[in-house]
């Protein structure tokens, strides 16, 4: 829980304090049934008096913000959307309390927002590990060459150059055939996820993801009015063999996978598993939404290829990001066909009117230098030597823990006893500086709270490995009630 308390303002700190809590409460950055700082913690960060936090504490709970339960710690409240308290009405902007809005409730924003020291929550790739003054030198040619890229628009569909860019990079990286024409530049791959549902998904309708999955797509398909059904995930993927009869049941609009290095549980979708997906696909005419974002950080061999490579006819909608060459651009790439791709290039147009310019230019430069390649070889290299090192430091750890070691992609997932909550064991880690991602935050519905994710590469070496220390420390303590077993931990490859 991060702010700034405005020392020099006439409020008072503990007005400022309920407003911060309570803005916090309704936008959902703090979730319902979350456990707050103690009165202690809160005062020694915000360098406050103790006296302050309990009056703010008070103010909250009086207005059933939040439960103050003794000796257990204070916890968010449900809320239903109402008007809300008037009080206190000191504080200028107050009334804005009052005001009814219509945001869905996420909870991806929730993690993504971490400010720990050592953040192994998001899958993201340290700015040490990419070649940043040929980066810099690239932007810095491409403003003298496409200076006018700042001051004009440019296509809805994307950048023209850089769709034919991207179709040769396709094809050379992933061996799918898809033409310029065929492509839509978004605003990063979470776009492309929004832009179909935004398109194809209304109240009521049923989707498919699988179980566990990636956060955001479920908040956006729940903002949309869905119905999600979870399809489970094993160690070769989605388990297609249980989607005949709840198609046919359910009928859903769509079936959203991630089938290389999947998020967050790192299964690989196994080659006879596509086809017969993409068969279900053909004879149901269901929509496949196929999201790529890193198949090419692989360890132990190439992945199959993407479902969209083996799509005769145009049932999938591939999703690509530039997670590995330039993640700070927002550029993705969606691959479709027919009137599908027609129908997302107007819902494209609704939300922005296309893709800034100059990101555009600078992310065609980077997929078409020559260093890429040698780029990508580098950052799989580097990753895998991490891989490898976490791999024997999880081994430290007892037997009752399992892991998934992951061939390619950027996380492990992690399952503890299932009488460990992995939301109480972030607040715990949080207190040693370090986070990462709750099992709980990728299930739609009926949560499994004993898994977590960690990513390996959004960090430095050291910062990695005292994060990791520090977190194996926690976890332990949180299973030290079960027998005091030698043995090491359980460790799938």
């Amino acid at each position: 829980m991060k702010w700034e308390l405005n020392r020099a303002s006439e409020i008072p700190l503990t007005k400022q304090i309920y407003q911060a809590i309570a803005d916090k409460i309704l936008s959902n950055l703090i979730a319902p049934g979350a456990l707050l700082p103690s009165v202690r913690n809160l005062s020694k960060e915000l360098k406050v008096s103790t006296d302050t936090v309990i009056q703010a504490y008070r103010d909250l709970e009086k207005d059933n913000f939040i439960t103050r339960i003794q000796g257990k710690g204070t916890f968010v409240n449900q809320r239903k959307q109402k008007a809300l308290p008037k009080s206190p009405n000191t504080l200028p902007y107050a009334w804005q309390l009052s005001v009814q809005d219509y945001l869905p409730r996420a909870q991806f924003p929730n993690h993504a927002q971490s400010h720990e020291k050592i953040n192994l929550s998001i899958s993201r790739i340290d700015p040490g590990l990419f070649p940043n003054r040929f980066i810099e030198k690239l932007i810095s040619d491409d403003l003298l060459q496409n200076s006018k890229s700042i001051s004009t628009y440019g296509e809805i569909q994307g950048d023209k150059e850089l769709r034919e860019v991207y179709a040769r990079y396709l094809k050379k990286e992933h061996k799918l055939k898809t033409s310029p024409q065929d492509l839509l530049i978004t605003c990063g791959s979470q776009q492309g996820i929004e832009l179909v549902a935004k398109s194809f998904v209304g109240p009521g309708d049923f989707i498919m993801v699988e179980a566990p999955t990636y956060p955001a797509a479920i908040d956006i398909f729940r903002a949309r009015g869905a119905t999600i059904i979870q399809i489970p995930v094993d160690k070769q993927g989605l388990r297609v063999d249980l989607l005949d009869p709840l198609v046919e049941k359910y009928k859903p609009r769509l079936i959203y996978t991630i089938p290389n290095f999947q998020n967050p549980t790192g299964a690989v979708l196994s080659f006879p598993r596509r086809l017969e997906l993409l068969h279900i696909a053909q004879r149901t005419n269901t929509l496949i939404v196929e999201d790529d974002p890193w198949s090419e950080i692989y360890f132990d061999g190439c992945p199959p290829l993407p479902l969209k490579s083996l799509d005769t006819y145009g049932h999938v909608i591939y999703l690509k990001g530039s997670k590995i060459i330039g993640p700070g651009c927002r550029i993705g790439v969606l691959a479709a066909n027919g009137t599908l791709l027609s129908r997302l290039i107007a819902a494209k147009g609704l939300s922005d009117l296309g893709t800034p310019l100059l990101n555009q230019k600078v992310v065609s430069l980077l997929l078409e230098s020559k260093r890429i390649s040698a780029h990508t070889e580098k950052l799989r290299t580097a990753l895998e030597v991490r891989r490898d090192m976490i791999t024997e430091m999880l081994k430290k750890l007892p037997d009752v823990v399992t892991v998934n070691v992951p061939t390619g992609g950027l996380n492990y997932w992690i399952t503890l006893p299932a009488c460990v909550n992995t939301d109480n064991l972030l607040y715990e880690a949080k207190k040693e500086g370090v986070s990462f991602m709750p099992g709980s935050a990728f299930y739609a519905h009926a949560p499994e709270c004993h898994h977590l994710r960690i990513c390996f590469s959004s960090v430095d070496d050291y910062s990695l490995q005292d994060g990791l220390n520090k977190l194996f420390k926690v976890m332990n303590r949180a299973v030290k009630g079960r027998k005091n077993d030698k043995t090491r931990a359980v460790i799938y490859c």
